[in-house]
């Protein structure tokens, strides 16, 4: 950092007398930001620079060629696709004319070269018809291409620099998680420590981001999310990888693999009466660069009966060694996509009549969807499971007297389940049950399941991750039932949903199973205030009960060991999270004001085989070994350092009691002490000769006195 200038007046003092300054005059040198780091630091925004004075300027190629009596309308069409992203000079949008047609480009001026950037950046590449995609570029990049010599020169090779290792987090000796929260303007990521029974910090900064962070699928990357775009994040220091140019982006979603990232905003319009518009870009998380974009008014990408604006948009499909596979709704169809070509699969959207929800498997390419009754309830709704890139049908159930559906599919995509509330004939009432299909088994067979008193109301649905077994909260009181159930019984012959056992009158309302199974959280939220009963189904038996007030979330740690409540921002007070172990034990507290996020960092997949677990699990103690001694030697060390705390606390006490009695023993405070004696006990002596008797008085004051006439 540079010195202030000596021309600068001062005061009295000697510091910088700012009221006389016109700091509008102040020149700041070229990289330095006067020791005060931006907000934004790390988010490079690019500048934009001109010296031909077009810097405000872009061409738009690839346009329709359309004759004079049309000019006017496709006129009126690029001026709105451009006056929402920036405002368009008067008279700044031209279209080249010859012999009555248009020359199929043209010329758009902005008020700023930044928006003119931000122009080129979310239209090259916009879909205005199927023949014509724009091609966006800067008037100014023309002279930079014309001045590129003939002669080929071949570029110098960039020195090979290597990047931080994302995956450091998994050597980790002791087998622990992380876990990033945001709270005001601070981001911080800790080690959860179960044996000092803390958060142990790793990282930390403060305005990372504009609006909230998030994990990648694999726990790769954290992606922060700023005006100008996304910025990925990883390795030990938590460098950053890539970054991705969105002007106002608003939301982020990974493909399953890493290897693809959609960004979505929406923007307002610049005329009220016209719709607010959707952009969409997907890019490429290892290169940075821009795959797809996707851009139109609100109404092309409005799903469901709503008809209001849900995402994702496009969803991501399982994993498939086919590619990966994303997918939006639209009108009587799902259009269906391919990575990284980024093209329609097959180059049709799949036709499905009223389609109005769909959802993929998440271990398989599988597409779920749901299409309601049409023609007045003579056709009946439908439920289809359709595998890609094949577009085969799987499997496929009709529905009749159907009010409402809700799909679930099962983490590992070994089964599917559609709950169906349907409508009695006379539609005064509805009833519920649900559709179970088995989805690896031959020919996927199905079966219905309905509770023993169908009337009830169901409140929540949850499958075991890894497992077999599902729950359902279901009834009318403040304290309904929880019910288990199995896809596979060993009684018989034939798999078969099976009830396992049904627990009366519990104050849940959500379900959260552990990522291993077989223990789960009945959660009451919102109304019910933040009570919990840790669960083992295998037992069939209650481990603990908790209550943390009025908490919002809760979020199992990816192994299945730990679980988080939280209470966030939505509330004014109790801000904070508690940690517990699998079995209801709390293990800390941490308050934070503004609590807005805790997410656990995922793991990556096991390269372990089912076998290859399943032997680790039974010879579990031989393994669990090595991590028993580590967490018998920090017991010994937080027992060294306590006994060595308490020593200390003991040595100073007895340094202070040395330190006076060695000031008793001077003569200086013996002369001083004689000198006060006296002087409060004039008969006072220092042999001790005369008595001093001390006498103590109480005195009553009367401060005030107040008469009031007494009322019979």
């Amino acid at each position: 950092m540079q010195a202030i200038p000596a021309h600068l007046p001062r005061g009295e003092d000697g510091y910088v007398d700012w009221s006389q300054v016109d700091v509008a005059k102040l020149e700041i040198p070229n990289g330095d930001d006067m020791g005060i780091p931006s907000d934004d630091e790390g988010v490079d925004e690019a500048e934009v620079t001109t010296e031909s004075g077009f810097g405000s300027v872009i061409v738009v190629d690839n346009l329709p060629c359309v004759p004079e009596a049309k000019l006017a309308k496709l006129t009126t069409v690029l001026g709105k696709i451009f006056g929402q992203i920036g405002t368009v000079r008067e008279g700044g949008l031209s279209m080249p004319v010859d012999k009555g047609m248009t020359k199929g480009f043209a010329f758009v001026e902005f008020h700023t070269p930044q928006e003119a950037a931000a122009a080129r950046e979310q239209t090259d590449g916009y879909k205005l018809d199927k023949a014509h995609i724009f091609k966006v570029s800067k008037f100014d990049d023309f002279a930079k291409y014309d001045a590129v010599s003939d002669a080929y020169k071949q570029p110098e090779p960039k020195p090979y620099s290597a990047k931080e290792n994302t995956q450091s987090y998994m050597l980790d000796e002791r087998g622990r998680d992380q876990f990033a929260i945001r709270f005001g303007d601070e981001t911080e990521i800790h080690w959860n420590d179960a044996q000092t029974k803390e958060p142990v910090e790793v990282y930390k900064r403060s305005h990372w981001t504009e609006s909230y962070v998030q994990w990648s699928p694999r726990g790769n990357f954290m992606a922060t999310v700023h005006r100008q775009g996304v910025a990925l994040w990883g390795g030990p220091s938590f460098a950053r990888f890539q970054k991705f140019s969105h002007n106002g982006v608003q939301f982020i979603e990974f493909s399953p693999c890493e290897r693809y990232l959609a960004s979505g905003s929406t923007h307002d319009p610049a005329n009220a009466r016209d719709q607010a518009t959707v952009v969409i870009n997907f890019f490429d998380t290892r290169t940075g660069a821009k795959l797809r974009n996707f851009q139109g008014p609100v109404s092309e990408f409005a799903s469901g009966a709503s008809k209001g604006l849900t995402w994702p948009v496009f969803k991501w499909g399982g994993p498939s060694p086919e590619g990966a596979f994303f997918a939006k709704m639209g009108k009587n169809s799902v259009s269906v996509y391919a990575a990284p070509e980024m093209a329609l699969v097959d180059k049709k959207s799949i036709k499905l009549e009223g389609v109005v929800d769909f959802c993929w498997s998440p271990a398989d390419p599988i597409l779920s969807v749901y299409q309601p009754e049409r023609g007045g309830g003579n056709e009946p709704a439908r439920v289809a499971l359709i595998l890609l890139p094949s577009k085969k049908e799987l499997r496929s159930k009709n529905l009749f007297s159907v009010s409402d559906v809700r799909m679930f599919w099962q983490t590992s995509g070994d089964y599917f389940a559609v709950k169906v509330d349907r409508h009695t004939k006379t539609k005064k009432s509805i009833y519920s049950g649900f559709e179970l299909f088995r989805v690896k088994e031959p020919d996927c067979p199905m079966e219905v399941l309905e509770l023993p008193d169908k009337n009830e109301k169901i409140i929540a649905f949850a499958w075991e991750p890894k497992g077999h077994r599902f729950a359902v909260i279901h009834g009318d009181g403040a304290r309904p039932d929880v019910s288990f159930y199995t896809m596979i019984d060993k009684d018989s012959a034939i798999n078969k949903v099976k009830l396992i056992g049904t627990i009366k009158n519990k104050t849940a309302n959500h379900l959260f199973w552990s990522p291993a199974g077989k223990v789960i959280v009945l959660a009451g939220l919102k109304t019910m205030n933040g009570q919990f009963e840790f669960f083992n189904v295998d037992e069939m038996e209650t481990m603990a009960s908790a209550e943390h007030f009025m908490a919002t979330d809760v979020e199992w740690d990816p192994t299945g060991r730990y679980v988080t409540t939280a209470v966030t921002s939505v509330h004014q007070m109790e801000n904070g999270f508690h940690v517990w172990t699998f079995n209801g034990k709390l293990l800390y507290k941490n308050g934070k004001e503004k609590f807005y996020q805790f997410l656990w960092r995922p793991r990556a997949s096991s390269l372990l085989s089912a076998e290859g677990e399943a032997e680790i699990v039974q010879n579990l103690k031989k393994y669990s070994k090595r991590f028993e001694e580590l967490d018998e030697s920090i017991r010994n060390q937080q027992d060294t350092h306590l006994a060595a705390e308490k020593q200390g606390v003991t040595d100073e006490w007895n340094r202070y009691l040395a330190s006076k009695r060695e000031e008793l023993a001077t003569e200086t405070y013996v002369v001083a002490m004689q000198t006060l004696m006296t002087a409060r006990y004039p008969a006072w002596t220092a042999e001790g000769s005369d008595d001093v008797q001390e006498t103590e008085v109480q005195v009553e004051e009367i401060i005030s006195v107040t008469e009031e006439p007494l009322i019979m």
